[in-house]
């Protein structure tokens, strides 16, 4: 899903201008798609080693059954993930698809209306209603669904719901979590399965942790003592179910 064109930023138009414009660095612009990718290796790494952990605490459990268990929560898992992400998403993008038609109706039967929204809209951050006023009459001259669009429904084409992107996003970063457990219960000897996916994951997770932080510019500790602790519960709690009932979870 695309919006229409809009006019360019500040920065851009000051870049095409030949005028220099400092340069601020914002990371802001990542949280979509790091919460996201983030999300979806948490999900795979804690999801696939607490039922691999449950699955090998019990004692009839066999190898063969561990790593069909983890297989089939690593195919399911993803497929899971990418179906909630596009159905989630695909409603967004209905969303905003409609409220987009519904004001580009709005412009075309009441423009005076709009252009007065608009500058409402303006005077409210703190402009003078003068000059909010201009602004909004250039605005809706120069690109007036996509003024309404950034300032009255708070939506760009950078953000916009895109289903399919986000299913496949999701899916992915689930499988690459998931992928790491299931590999270290292949080339663990069953006795230790559980011992070495729980370490395993751990130590995966901490490092996701550090790095989403860092990509995030936020702090590491707090951010891998967080992953680690929910990680420790999750495995534990079906460790401890695996162990009691002595059955496959």
């Amino acid at each position: 899903m695309s919006f229409p064109e809009t006019a360019a930023t500040p920065r851009e138009a000051a870049r095409e201008g030949g005028s220099a414009m400092p340069v601020e660095h914002h990371l802001v612009h990542r949280t979509g798609w790091l919460r996201a990718a983030v999300l979806g290796a948490n999900d795979g790494i804690i999801s696939v080693s607490s039922l691999l952990v449950g699955v090998a605490a019990a004692p009839s459990a066999t190898h063969s059954g561990v790593l069909l268990a983890g297989g089939a929560a690593l195919v399911g898992g993803a497929l899971s993930m990418a179906a909630g992400e596009y159905v989630s998403v695909s409603s967004q993008a209905d969303t905003e698809q409609a409220d987009l038609a519904r004001e580009r109706h709005e412009i075309a039967r009441a423009p005076e209306q709009e252009t007065a929204e608009l500058a409402a809209i303006y005077e409210a951050r703190g402009v003078t209603p003068t000059v909010a006023r201009q602004v909004a009459e250039q605005m809706m001259a120069h690109d007036a669904l996509g003024a309404h669009m950034r300032d009255e429904l708070g939506l760009s084409d950078e953000l916009a719901a895109r289903p399919v992107q986000a299913a496949l996003s999701s899916a992915a970063a689930f499988a690459t979590g998931a992928i790491v457990p299931v590999i270290v219960a292949v080339a663990s000897p069953r006795p230790i399965v559980s011992i070495a996916v729980s370490v395993a994951a751990l130590v995966m997770l901490a490092l996701l942790g550090a790095i989403g932080a860092r990509v995030g510019g936020a702090r590491i500790v707090p951010a891998v003592l967080r992953v680690l602790l929910w990680g420790a519960i999750a495995m534990g709690v079906t460790g401890a179910i695996g162990f009691g009932l002595g059955t496959v979870v």
